[in-house]
């Protein structure tokens, strides 16, 4: 039995460790209460920089299965020595069931690997994470089965319902280009026909040439919105912000409520579209 203490696993809970927080998100609506989720990268962490805490490790070694992303620079440096840790536990990539995009995509950097590791961050790739985690929950649980198989369906006529949403709000807008500070919407963008504008170039701060082209494209677009994430500092969004009289959008696309999350995105999206139209 595990031990119960302060924010840790519920007595004889089984864990699933996950790389990221949204993962989380996509087990507790197909599993319920059945797992304990231990996030590796909690919200708010960077998950190109991050280094797990002992106690995560802790619940790692006794975990009976791990999600990965496939992609991110944390994974690459850190996947190898958490399969060591716990050779038993069974394993999920999610990004083997994504078509990737490349780490270059739009100057994606950051990953030397070659994808894009944010495939998260959009409803259809949403369709194809839930069904990754329906099939490995059963796999961990079959006796759950049938119950999975329900909450699946629940989960899955929610992000096709966002997907429905998506496709509406971006369908009539004048403007489709949007900017950002690090480039984590590369999916979402392809997805439903958008283009991202990255401040971040090549996963660096950008050079004072590349703020000038930045500001200039700010202004061509009559773009009213910078998005920045939540762990990012806003120093270059800021200067970019004076520059044009645009404002500062903070983006949340690592948190535990993965629909909340990327539905506020989607909507703060269709906002700038319809603020640059005017």
């Amino acid at each position: 039995m595990i031990s119960c203490r302060e924010n840790g696993p519920v007595s004889g809970t089984k864990i699933i460790t996950v790389s990221i927080a949204p993962f989380k998100y996509f087990v507790e609506q197909i599993a319920g209460s059945d797992f304990t989720v231990n996030v590796m990268v909690p919200a708010g962490a960077d998950p190109h920089t991050y280094e797990p805490f002992p106690g995560q490790i802790s619940k790692l070694r006794k975990s009976v299965g791990y999600i990965s992303n496939g992609y991110l620079g944390f994974e690459m440096n850190w996947l190898d020595r958490f399969y060591e840790t716990n050779p038993t536990m069974k394993r999920l990539s999610l990004g083997d069931s994504i078509i990737p995009l490349s780490s270059n995509h739009h100057h994606e950097g950051g990953q030397v690997e070659g994808a894009d590791p944010h495939f998260w961050v959009s409803p259809k790739c949403g369709l194809i994470i839930a069904s990754s985690v329906r099939r490995f929950l059963c796999d961990l649980n079959p006796l759950q089965r049938q119950k999975y198989e329900s909450n699946y369906q629940l989960l899955i006529s929610k992000i096709h319902e966002l997907d429905a949403t998506a496709t509406g709000l971006f369908s009539d807008v004048p403007t489709r280009c949007f900017m950002i500070y690090h480039p984590n919407l590369a999916y979402l963008s392809r997805d439903y026909g958008l283009e991202e504008i990255p401040v971040e170039y090549e996963g660096k701060e950008p050079s004072p040439s590349r703020m000038r082209e930045l500001i200039d494209r700010a202004r061509k677009e009559n773009l009213k919105t910078i998005f920045v994430q939540i762990e990012y500092d806003t120093k270059n969004a800021k200067a970019i912000a004076g520059e044009t009289g645009s404002h500062i959008t903070l983006i949340d696309p690592l948190s535990e409520n993965w629909l909340k999350s990327t539905t506020d995105i989607i909507e703060a999206l269709h906002k700038s579209f319809i603020e640059s139209s005017k």
